[in-house]
């Protein structure tokens, strides 16, 4: 910016004048003045984060918008919609997409994801790039309109069966940034053996036909995390499900943390470590080497000359060292490079990527080989922004790929308890809020009181009464916006100006607790058989998904040496007797004083309880 010059009334008076007599026209504009370019100094540190701000906004995921109208009207029913208790067990456990699926013979095209189109060493780079936006372009067109189309025909009464009033129909998210397919691209052209990690609380919803189908000519491998939250039992069903329904793709399940002990520095709260069990090991390893085995295996129709794309020996007894010892041979003296006589179409390694939507465990599955933190695992969906390369032995490099959002017939509400999409940029929460309720009792997880209950009754001032009858107490009908009202109203969250209680607060915090895994829950296979579900359910056939005996669970995705990505992670946290709706502590005697949380808001707040000791110390004082 250029120093402003000294100017005298006058000057300015005339210069007023000029340009007044320039806007009537009498007299005609001065020519431009040239513009000075000043060249950039280098090493400029502004650029340099103007640059990496620019960049990482590139790698952004980008999703739809809702309207105005489909907020406020879902806002309004989730105030006046009841929630159905109780909770239908057996037909809620069961994962079953009927309820937003459309028949076959609606002739609606089944979603895809965009493949890179062919490229020639001899294009240039803006070709390469046009060619893919350009067809880019053209998918986003068409799935934008299969979509419109699934959302129009779930709005139909005649299609869905459905005569009662509900929430309107939601859209499906799906990632709508060239950028980040970009990486799945490159991430899938480099890998000779894909893994593709599931969710073992919903594996369908992360698998779904469109990635199927994008990884039909890839060497693919299933891998269903987090099954130390959903358990051994309903592990083994979605393995042997998923075995039945794609016999061509091995399934392994994994774990990638375990509990450290715990210290007076946590203050009594569970830590986590990044390590995967010797067996869990033992059994991806295996995995990984038939598949291995499978590509050094001619085609039926190969030539003589055929040699294989891949490392042919591969010292796979490195893979199994247990912890931190994995890898640790990597840096070591470097190998002679092949002389012009010999071949070079062998590559040096064996890469493998690592594919799958966000939040499903991809960075904590890499560190939990490693046994240690070697890249960034969080709770927020789509930490990951570019594919990040390590090597896990000399012969093994392992590319993490970050998540994508696959396109799918699945409501928006569906992919949020999931943990799939960031909660932080979340429109419709009354409509999530609904959609959870419908499958988790939250009012008994979180042990809340009804707002109605709060108001005490109104005092009948007549002298007379007829019939002189007591009143029957109303029958308590919970709602959405009850759920979140009795939320905030525990924590003590109120709203700046009108001190009204702050149900979107309460909405994010619940919907966290949901994806983060403090709420454990999980659904059955399809085709599963009720006398399966009852005889796990252990007498708890009113609570959905939700898995009582599990109790408080602190998280998979998170460990103690990584930071929380938001200041409101730390106000979420909430005890295990919130969960559990029994107070742990045992009361001998009276003097204990029970404090209700949603009473105290702030630290001054606490002193109340002094005072009310302090009154009743002085009444027995008086006696």
């Amino acid at each position: 910016m250029t120093r402003r010059k000294p100017m005298s009334t006058r000057q300015k008076k005339e210069e007023i004048k000029l340009k007044r007599a320039i806007k009537r026209g009498d007299v005609d504009p001065p020519p431009p003045k040239p513009q000075q370019h000043r060249r950039k100094r280098p090493g400029n540190s502004q650029n340099n984060d103007n640059q990496a701000a620019e960049s990482s906004r590139k790698l952004q995921s980008s999703f739809t918008k809702y309207s105005a109208t489909y907020l406020k009207e879902t806002q309004l029913l989730a105030s006046r919609l009841p929630l159905h208790r109780p909770i239908q067990y057996v037909d809620t456990a069961i994962y079953t997409d009927q309820k937003w699926t459309i028949p076959v013979e609606s002739e609606l095209a089944v979603l895809t994801c965009p493949r890179r189109p062919k490229w020639r060493f001899e294009m240039s780079k803006k070709d390469v790039e046009a060619n893919e936006e350009g067809l880019f372009k053209k998918w986003l067109t068409q799935t934008d309109e299969l979509c419109s189309k699934w959302v129009t025909m779930r709005g139909d009464p005649e299609v869905m069966k459905s005569a009662e009033e509900s929430m309107p129909p939601s859209t499906t998210y799906f990632e709508r940034n060239l950028e980040v397919w970009r990486q799945l691209w490159r991430v899938t052209e480099i890998s000779q053996i894909v893994l593709v990690l599931l969710d073992s609380r919903c594996p369908l919803l992360h698998f779904p036909p469109s990635l199927a189908g994008f990884l039909s000519k890839h060497q693919v491998i299933l891998v269903l995390t987090k099954t130390d939250i959903c358990g051994p039992v309903r592990a083994a069903a979605w393995t042997s499900y998923l075995c039945h329904h794609f016999p061509q793709f091995p399934v392994v399940s994994v774990m990638s943390y375990v509990s450290k002990d715990q210290s007076a520095v946590h203050q009594g709260r569970a830590q986590y470590q990044p390590h995967i069990p010797e067996t869990f090991r033992e059994r991806l390893v295996a995995a990984m080497k038939e598949l291995h085995a499978k590509l050094l295996k001619p085609p039926e129709n190969a030539r003589s000359s055929w040699r294989p794309h891949v490392k042919r020996e591969i010292k796979w007894e490195e893979a199994l060292a247990p912890g931190d010892r994995s890898g640790i041979v990597v840096g070591g003296a470097l190998e002679p490079k092949p002389t012009e006589g010999e071949s070079q179409e062998e590559p040096p390694f064996l890469t493998i990527g690592l594919v799958g939507q966000p939040n499903v465990g991809k960075s904590s599955l890499l560190n939990a080989l490693f046994g240690s933190h070697r890249v960034k695992a969080s709770r927020t969906p789509g930490k990951t922004k570019h594919f990040q390369t390590l090597f896990w032995t000399s012969d093994i490099r392992l590319v993490d790929c970050p998540g994508l959002v696959m396109p799918n017939y699945v409501p928006m509400e569906m992919q949020v308890l999931c943990g799939v999409l960031p909660i932080a940029r979340l429109p419709a929460i009354p409509a999530c809020i609904h959609f959870a309720c419908q499958l988790l009792p939250l009012e008994e997880i979180f042990d809340l009181i009804h707002p109605s209950t709060l108001v005490p009754p109104k005092e009948d001032k007549r002298t007379w009464r007829e019939g002189m009858t007591p009143r029957v107490p109303e029958l308590i009908q919970w709602t959405a916006m009850d759920v979140l009202v009795a939320y905030a109203d525990k924590k003590g969250w109120l709203t700046a100006k009108a001190g009204r209680p702050d149900t979107n607060r309460a909405g994010n915090a619940i919907l966290r607790a949901l994806a983060e895994n403090k709420v454990p829950w999980a659904f059955w296979p399809p085709g599963t058989l009720p006398e399966t579900i009852e005889l796990e359910s252990t007498g708890q056939k009113s609570k959905g998904i939700w898995l009582v005996g599990k109790g408080l669970w602190e998280g998979d995705e998170e460990s103690s040496d990584e930071e929380d990505d938001t200041v409101q992670d730390r106000d979420d946290d909430w005890d295990s007797e919130n969960l559990s709706g029994e107070d742990g502590s045992e009361q001998d005697g009276d003097d204990i004083i029970p404090v209700k949380s949603q009473t105290i808001s702030s630290r001054f707040a606490a002193l109340q309880v002094d005072d009310e000791v302090s009154e009743e110390e002085s009444d027995d004082d008086i006696e």
